[in-house]
């Protein structure tokens, strides 16, 4: 494995390409017309079940573990969220 860690088409420094690509299946985003204030303290990053990736991408980008999640086992954002969220006993954040 080269410098930087693993990326998906082998090319180092592609992050933000991957970033860009993931970030269009997003389930809440701040800038649509429907999102709702509340969803705010519900983001993945502050999920308990949300598990970061590790290198540059994990920075933004992380795994959902919770089951009945229609994104278990799926890389989320860390500002994304869905229904089954469950904040972190200490309250950290990503």
């Amino acid at each position: 494995m080269g410098p930087g860690g693993p990326w998906a088409d082998g090319k180092a420094g592609d992050g933000d390409d991957v970033h860009e690509r993931w970030s269009r299946l997003l389930n809440r985003s701040t800038g649509d017309p429907g999102y709702r204030d509340e969803w705010f303290d519900e983001q993945c990053g502050g999920c308990k079940f949300w598990v970061a990736l590790s290198g540059e991408l994990g920075l933004d980008w992380g795994a959902c573990a919770r089951a009945g999640s229609p994104f278990d086992g799926q890389v989320r954002f860390e500002h994304d969220g869905c229904e089954r969220f469950v904040a972190r006993a200490d309250g950290t954040f990503g």
